[in-house]
């Protein structure tokens, strides 16, 4: 309980008034009459609200929020007492999400029941949780705040915002969807797997013609062939300390998520089968799966990864890789590494091309970029400084393009342009064939 203003303001009146008194001799009289009646008053108005029934608060809302996303979160007080209630609500949040509309002031009638709404905006993926809310009920003189604190603690998921992520990149990638028929189109005569055997017909290629059926048959007869399907892709996530710097609003891991997700829902879309492993951190390994639940499962393993605080092994990564991925597969590592890590990334990727096609993808730095591309030299510093960033940039090319060899595709992307060339690599190696 704490006082309120009213109390504080009656206070202040009595405090003037002594001071007054040092001139006016009747203030005193004035005094010893409305100090105790003051200080009864006030007692009394304590006790009254100290012996209130507690408020009955429920919390409805979403099991899973969107990272950045405004939600509503519904509260419903209840006054069970006999009294009038004049109450200022606050809920207990999750301390990194952003709220507008708290707090809210509302009366509640006796025996009655009130709705009060916000919305939620999540700023950290994970598992977040809710404690009961601090509700401040006013005494029935106004002197005093009484505060409760009313309700369950609750748990929700902040996942990914995968609906932006696709709405944005997708669009860039419309094209290339179309042509391998991820709108679920199949091209007929196109593609790698065999379909099925048909007629012939006109603008059939020699290749399609199975000569051996054409012969049974005494007639022309074509393969038909399909997009290959049921491929492993499996995204090998860097969760080490250097992915914890900032491009933006997000840091360089939740731009490797936004980009795993990406991947992962073409990939299925395509009818190939999603897997994931993080390293550099916490040890997690999904299996490739593939179907309409794949996404989501997917999407539930990886929402809580956070970058920590240690250094990539490489070399480990690739043998627990190797251990647990058997079957081929496309394997997309996504990591943020200097010059110096060339001696570890190298024997990591050369060990993963034995069995697999390896792609991968090193997070550029977008304000070594900017200082490389100034929109003006001012001065001998500044000028300085774009010569060692183009410096740094030229062996930061050379050393990516040493990674490239048969079986193994190296990429330097800025962390805002991952998601789309991620996906639409993985678009090349599809239309191709190399899988």
């Amino acid at each position: 309980m704490k006082p309120a203003a009213r109390l504080l303001g009656l206070v202040a009146a009595l405090a003037v008034l002594t001071w007054a008194s040092l001139w006016w001799s009747a203030g005193w009289w004035v005094l010893a009459v409305l100090a105790p009646l003051a200080g009864a008053l006030a007692i009394l108005d304590a006790f009254e609200v100290s012996r209130r029934a507690p408020l009955a608060l429920e919390r409805s809302m979403p099991r899973t929020f969107a990272l950045d996303v405004r939600t509503r979160v519904r509260v419903e007080l209840r006054n069970p007492g006999r009294r009038r209630e004049h109450i200022e609500l606050h809920d207990g949040h999750p301390e990194s999400a952003l709220s507008d509309g708290l707090p809210v002031s509302s009366t509640l009638e006796p025996g009655a029941a009130v709705a009060i709404e916000y919305g939620l905006r999540p700023q950290r993926r994970g598992e977040h949780g809710f404690e009961p809310a601090w509700i401040a009920r006013t005494s029935a003189l106004g002197m005093w705040k009484r505060l409760d604190r009313c309700g369950p603690a609750q748990n929700v998921r902040v996942l990914p915002n995968f609906a932006r992520v696709a709405a944005l990149d997708l669009r860039a990638l419309e094209g290339r969807l179309m042509l391998l028929g991820l709108r679920r189109k199949r091209r007929r005569g196109e593609g790698m797997e065999f379909h099925q055997l048909r007629d012939y017909a006109p603008g059939d290629t020699l290749r399609q013609i199975d000569w051996k059926a054409t012969a049974r048959r005494a007639r022309h007869v074509s393969r038909e062939y399909q997009e290959e399907r049921d491929q492993q892709v499996v995204l090998l996530l860097d969760c080490s300390r250097r992915m914890r710097a900032q491009d933006g609003d997000l840091t360089y891991f939740d731009h490797c998520l936004n980009a795993a997700l990406l991947v992962a829902y073409i990939a299925l879309r395509q009818g190939d089968a999603i897997g994931a492993m993080a390293f550099g951190g916490p040890d997690r390994w999904i299996a490739p799966r593939k179907g309409r639940s794949a996404l989501g499962s997917l999407l539930g393993a990886v929402y809580d990864l956070e970058a920590g605080l240690e250094s990539p092994d490489y070399q480990r990564a690739a043998e627990k890789l190797l251990e647990r991925q058997r079957r081929r597969a496309l394997v997309i590592v996504v990591t943020n590494s200097r010059d110096d890590d060339t001696g570890d990334l190298a024997p990591a990727l050369a060990l993963l091309r034995r069995r697999h096609i390896v792609l991968l993808a090193n997070l550029r730095e977008p304000s070594v970029e900017a200082a490389a591309r100034p929109a003006r030299v001012a001065d001998l510093e500044a000028s300085l400084l774009a010569c060692a960033a183009n410096a740094y940039l030229e062996g930061r090319r050379a050393a990516i393009a040493g990674l490239n060899r048969p079986g193994v595709r190296a990429l330097d992307v800025l962390p805002r342009e991952l998601a789309t060339t991620l996906a639409g690599k993985y678009l090349d190696f599809k239309g191709s064939g190399a899988l």
